[in-house]
């Protein structure tokens, strides 16, 4: 799943379900509904049953019904499923649905008289018996009968019990037929819906990643249960069909007075039911044929109409020819599906055969989309297509494991996107895009491991939680290091033996140390250790190292790295908090041999400096640790700095302000040695030392901006942007061109937006030249690159007439791209009034879509005037926002982390602890760990604040004065 971008799930509820006759089946869901949103009955022509001769649920037992883990009695084989959607509302009821019938064949290999098949707000027709299935067997032995049926609710099952045991070795067929709720609540088989003009068009679409399989059809809802699926799909007959296989028919049908189109899809390869999609829309594509697979690109017609598919359609058969290469292993399907949908809370998903995507992730238009739209849709496109063998062809057995599966295609998607753009340099990126960012979660006492163990992963809300940061980025952070110190030929020869081996099956991650580990052994490669010796230090234990060099006396050192070292003291760690650490270093602008640290300390002489020569360690930043240099080592990489930056690797330049900045933060260095690494910025151009710059000084906004700190940081800061700004503004002959590089371009962007943060009158007075312009004249000249950066600055520069001109141009925009960009700026206004209705337009999914509203809440709170307002709001409705948004929604912990991030007084703590204690009953879903988070993040800023304050406004004084 694409990473940055996450998946909402319905809060699983329970409840007892009312017989009900044939002809009021929406009358009974309606009922049902308008009780409790989340709980649905209905039927397809026969009684709705629920639990059938059932006992009332008990309180958590030891029995199986109660365990979140399937038993390992019964396997599936196959599975034939028949859904049909209905994409106009019951006039009635308004409410959308789907019926259903699936048979599902399993081989028992354990004798047992209980049958457990996952099954989420699906409502059963009364069978033979009154019972919710029909069980039969493939063998000439009678299969025994069902005599109780009921749904277990809170642990997710249709439960069977049987009148005598299943046989071991004999293969069973169970047959149900159901309706459900087409929701909009963006999982399982959900709607959305658009706009073609003044007409209302709706999707029935599906999430199911990770355990919404189960609210589809009856199903063995976990990874390592796969299977065949024979998939068929009802639906209207101006309305297209897709799913993982091919359409292999579609023909005409009357049910029930109804006169239909049924597409049949060919099987499935043998796969996860968390890979499963169905689609029903009125869509277009375009397409084209690579190596003998069909790609296909779908979305709204005058989005494929105006060629915004054309752009992913370009770069998807080379990222595909690029992994069969990569992975040594032809594309396993016959076809590969890629889909924008205008209502998706992840980035993308990767279902085998049919990619769900945002269609902010897919869709490019050269007019509306800047180039970091465009990368972000090659990096996810890379990402998703890298899936479709590790992950999908080779699938983890539990998701304790899921961070092998997202970090491993979180890093190959930089690999994929470079082969497609080999221009763009992007496989820099990934330092500030992941190892960075995760770098500000892993140093928190609070963080956790990269592995989990399979016992502590049990729940839905338990596993939407590893939808993290350390999953994605630290996941992809230690897979680059190891790749790195194998080297890309060994990393690849192990990874392709796994993948051959495992193909079609589920593993362990240490099934691919073992490959990797032979791989080693085959070309002789020279390690301090085994591979699982050597990874285990940074996938079993939280956190990173800080290593420390001391030039004097060549001693090397590592520490486990704390942004707040007062903090509650850390778990245990089965290593102590000690790491096998590979060490590229240069020796004043040499390249030197790689290092080991494989203890606690170790004198290395060769480093050892004498007279001006100095030593840099992890170069361009292949390993996962901040490096600490004695004082004498510092002032000579700063004046490095000062003499000559360039002779120092760009991306090193990014890591020594990275570094410097967080070791302060830290307590290890002085705050304003971190200080010190911003002087020589005036001279420099590049785009990642820059970003770095301005990443780190956004915690300064952040802890200062409502003190009086803030002006003597602004005078300084505005005195470094303002050469860089000049320098744009000439490259560009006064911002009529577009600089050359990709790069470049992106630090344009960084020149306009700190100029004009920063208070530059002249940066000021251009962007809200450029968008008058567009008010008076109807035109937008803006350049896409800009857009967003201009908007922003014109809106918070503005008063109403910009907000509610920005706001109705957000509200005609047909392009998502575009659309974002305008909600985003429209959260930079200065006015609170303004804000607060924007919050308040946040819970009307007419205004924002509901896979918007946790984000458009942060943004807000990211406006010094708009943070309070925000956490206020959050506050005020957090039990109706976490019901209505989804308990399982992996964006409630960008939420809460999000609005909290400026947290730094006493009296805000208390209220972060109020927070939680008030809404304990309520709960937090996968934000739950964020807001421990929060807390430990509040108490650090309390006390940097405190120390530093001062010494800051005094170095930024100083540093003004001529």
């Amino acid at each position: 799943m694409g990473k940055g971008f996450y998946i909402s799930k319905g809060v699983a509820v329970g409840g007892v379900v009312v017989a009900v006759a044939a002809l009021s089946t929406i009358i009974a869901l309606s009922v049902v509904y308008s009780q409790e949103r989340s709980k649905t009955n209905g039927s397809d022509g026969e009684a709705t049953v629920g639990p059938t001769n059932a006992p009332p649920t008990p309180p958590p037992s030891n029995e199986p019904w109660d365990q979140y883990r399937l038993p390992t009695h019964l396997v599936p084989e196959n599975y034939t499923v028949m859904l049909w959607p209905r994409l106009t509302p019951d006039p009635d009821t308004g409410l959308y649905i789907f019926t259903g019938e699936s048979t599902v064949e399993f081989e028992c290999v354990e004798e047992t008289d209980l049958i457990l098949i996952h099954s989420n707000k699906l409502n059963y027709t009364s069978l033979e018996n009154g019972q919710l299935a029909r069980l039969t067997s493939k063998s000439p032995q009678t299969a025994p009968s069902i005599t109780q049926s009921w749904l277990q609710t809170v642990t997710q099952y249709l439960v069977l019990r049987l009148n005598s045991k299943l046989v071991k070795g004999q293969r069973y067929q169970l047959y149900t037929k159901f309706t459900g709720e087409l929701a909009d609540d963006l999982g399982g088989f959900y709607r959305s819906e658009y706009f073609e003009g003044t007409e209302k068009k709706v999707i029935a679409t599906t999430q199911m990643q990770a355990t919404d399989a189960r609210k589809s059809f009856p199903c063995f809802d976990e990874p390592a249960m796969k299977a065949y699926f024979f998939i068929t799909l009802r639906h209207d007959v101006d309305k297209v069909a897709l799913s993982n296989g091919a359409a292999v028919e579609t023909t005409t049908v009357t049910v029930d007075g109804v006169t239909v189109q049924q597409t049949v899809f060919e099987r499935t390869e043998k796969m996860s039911t968390y890979l499963l999609a169905f689609i029903v829309c009125d869509y277009g594509y375009v397409n084209s044929t690579t190596g003998g697979v069909l790609i296909r690109i779908f979305a709204r017609k005058p989005a494929i109409d105006a060629g915004q598919g054309d752009y992913a359609l370009s770069i998807t058969g080379p990222i595909l020819k690029f992994f069969e290469n990569y992975y040594n292993s032809s594309y396993p399907l016959p076809k590969s599906d890629q889909i924008a949908i205008p209502d998706f809370n992840a980035g993308a998903m990767e279902n085998w055969g049919l990619i769900t995507y945002r269609e902010t992730a897919l869709l490019y238009d050269p007019e509306f989309s800047s180039n970091s739209n465009r990368e972000r849709i090659a990096t996810i496109i890379a990402h998703e297509l890298a899936h479709m063998w590790f992950g999908n062809l080779v699938t983890l057995r539990w998701w304790n494991d899921l961070w092998l599966n997202e970090g491993f295609a979180s890093y190959v998607e930089y690999l994929g996107a470079d082969d497609a753009e080999p221009t763009w340099n992007v496989k820099d990126l990934m330092v500030l895009n992941d190892v960075h960012r995760v770098f500000a979660v892993d140093a928190l006492a609070s963080s956790h491991p990269l592995s989990s163990k399979e016992e502590d992963i049990q729940k839905p809300e338990q596993i939407s939680e590893l939808f993290d940061a350390i999953t994605y980025s630290k996941g992809a952070s230690v897979l680059r290091m190891l790749s790195d110190f194998l080297t890309e030929e060994v990393f690849t020869r192990g990874l392709q033996s796994y993948l051959k081996e495992f193909a079609f099956g589920s593993t362990v991650y240490t099934d691919l140390w073992k490959h990797l580990q032979t791989a080693v052994q085959e070309t002789g490669t020279d390690l301090p250790a085994n591979i699982d010796a050597i990874m285990n230090t940074w996938v079993l234990q939280m956190g990173f190292p800080v290593v420390t060099i001391d030039t004097v006396t060549g001693v090397v050192s590592q520490q486990h790295f704390l942004l707040d070292p007062d903090s509650v003291t850390p778990p245990p760690s089965p290593y102590n908090y000690e790491w096998i650490v590979p060490i590229r270093w240069m020796k004043t602008g040499a390249v030197q041999p790689p290092r080991w640290l494989q203890a606690k300390s170790e004198t290395v002489n060769e480093m050892k400096t004498t007279g001006t020569d100095w030593v840099l360690a992890n170069l361009n930043v292949v390993g996962y640790y901040r490096v600490n240099y004695d004082t004498a080592n510092w002032n000579k990489l700063l004046n490095a700095l000062s003499v000559d930056h360039l002779i120092i690797p760009v991306i090193n330049r990014a890591q020594l302000v990275d570094d410097s900045f967080n070791l302060a933060r830290a307590k290890i260095i002085p705050t304003v040695q971190a200080l010190d690494t911003t002087k020589y910025l005036d001279k420099e151009r590049d785009y990642m030392p820059w970003k770095s710059a301005i990443n780190n000084l956004d915690f300064f906004y952040l802890m200062f901006d409502r003190t009086e700190v803030y002006g003597p940081m602004q005078t300084y800061l505005n005195t470094k942007v303002a050469p860089l700004f000049q320098y744009y503004k000439e490259q560009t002959g006064d911002w009529a061109n577009v600089p050359g590089g990709h790069l470049d371009q992106y630090n344009q962007v960084n020149a306009i937006s700190m100029a004009c943060k920063t208070g530059l009158a002249e940066c000021t007075a251009l962007v809200k030249s450029w968008f008058s312009d567009w008010m008076t004249t109807g035109t937008n000249r803006i350049h896409a690159n800009l857009r967003t950066t201009v908007y922003c600055n014109a809106i918070a520069a503005g008063g109403v007439a910009e907000w509610n001109f920005a706001w109705s141009k957000f509200e005609e925009a047909t392009i998502a791209i575009e659309a974002d960009k305008l909600r985003y700026a429209l959260s930079c206004t200065k006015e609170p009034w303004l804000l607060n209705r924007y919050l308040e337009y946040t819970l009307d999914p007419v205004k924002i879509r509901k896979q918007d509203a946790t984000s458009t809440i942060v943004y807000i709170a990211e406006n010094v005037i708009g943070q309070s307002l925000a956490w206020d709001f959050i506050r005020a409705r957090w039990s109706y926002i976490f019901n209505e948004y989804g308990g399982g929604s992996f964006s409630f912990s960008n939420l809460i982390s999000g609005v909290t991030k400026r947290f730094s007084t006493e009296f805000e703590l208390q209220q972060l602890r109020q927070f939680k204690e008030d809404n304990a009953a309520v709960g937090f879903g996968s934000g739950t760990l964020a807001v421990d988070q929060a807390i430990e993040k509040t108490q650090a800023n309390i006390k940097w604040v405190g120390e530093n304050k001062n010494n800051v406004l005094n170095w930024f004084e100083g540093a003004n004065t001529p």
